[in-house]
C-alpha cells in the first residue's frame, strides 16, 4: 500500500509551488534560482530536488497549480448552468476569461508571458492539456450560436475573433505598468462593463454571419467582401 505524504511534507510541497510560481512569474524561469524559491517558501535548499526531482518539474507544476488556482477561482463556465440561454452561456465564459486575466492573485497568465519572452518548450504541452478544454467549451456554444449551416474554419474564426476582444485589453492593462512609457493607458471601464459589450458585439457578429450563410444556401445576395475579389469561404 501507497504511504500517504506526511502533513508537513504536503505543507511543504503547497509552499514551493506558491513560491515558485510567483518567483518565475516575476523573474522567469532562466533567472530564478532554488535558493530565491525556498527562501520566499521558507523551506530548505534541498527541497525543491527532494518535492520535484528539478528545477524545470517544479516550473511546470508551479504553472499547473496557478492554473488550478485560477479555474477555481475563476471556473470557465461562470458558474452558469449548462441550461441557460446560450447568449448568458458565452457572457459568463467572457466575463471568466477577463477576470482570470485581471486577478493579481493568479499567475499562469504572468508565467505564459515570461515563458513567451524567453522560451523554454516546457509548457507547451501541459498548457495544451489545461486549455483545450476551456476552448471546446467555447467552440460548442460558438457553434451552437452559428446554426447548422456553420463549418469548423468558420466555428474557429468566430471563437478566435471572441478572444483576442477578451485578451488584448485584459493583458494590455495587466501588463501595463512593465510596458516602456509611454505605456497603454488602463480599461477605458469595469471588466464588467467591458464583458458585456464584447458580448453584444460577438453576438451581433455571429448573427450576421449566420443570417449570411442561410441567404447564401437560399440563393441570396452576393458577400460584400467576395464581391470585392476576397477569397473568403462560406460558412
Amino acid at each position: 500500500m501507497k504511504r500517504k505524504p506526511r502533513k508537513d511534507a504536503q505543507e511543504t510541497r503547497e509552499r514551493l509551488l506558491t513560491a515558485a510560481a510567483e518567483v518565475f512569474a516575476e523573474r522567469g524561469f532562466w533567472e530564478t534560482t532554488h535558493a530565491e524559491i525556498c527562501e520566499r517558501a521558507k523551506a530548505n535548499i534541498a527541497a525543491v530536488n527532494y518535492h520535484f526531482g528539478s528545477k524545470e518539474n517544479l516550473y511546470v507544476e508551479a504553472w499547473k497549480h496557478s492554473f488550478v488556482k485560477s479555474t477555481k477561482a475563476h471556473p470557465p463556465d461562470g458558474g452558469v448552468p449548462p441550461t441557460a440561454p446560450v447568449q448568458e452561456r458565452l457572457h459568463a465564459r467572457i466575463l471568466s476569461v477577463m477576470q482570470s486575466i485581471a486577478d493579481p492573485h493568479t499567475h499562469e497568465i504572468d508565467l505564459i508571458h515570461k515563458e513567451m519572452a524567453n522560451p523554454t518548450g516546457l509548457l507547451m504541452e501541459p498548457m495544451r492539456k489545461a486549455i483545450e478544454p476551456v476552448e471546446q467549451g467555447f467552440r460548442s456554444i460558438v457553434r451552437e450560436l452559428l446554426g447548422d449551416e456553420a463549418n469548423e474554419r468558420r466555428v474557429n474564426l468566430c471563437q478566435m475573433s471572441i478572444m483576442t476582444q477578451c485578451f488584448d485589453p485584459m493583458l494590455r492593462s495587466r501588463f501595463a505598468k512593465t510596458m516602456p512609457k509611454p505605456h497603454p493607458p488602463g480599461l477605458p471601464c469595469s471588466v464588467e462593463e467591458l464583458a458585456h459589450h464584447v458580448t453584444q458585439f460577438s453576438l451581433a457578429g455571429i448573427r450576421g454571419i449566420r443570417e449570411e450563410a442561410r441567404g447564401n444556401k437560399k440563393g441570396g445576395k452576393t458577400n460584400w467582401f467576395r464581391s470585392r475579389g476576397t477569397h473568403e469561404q462560406s460558412a
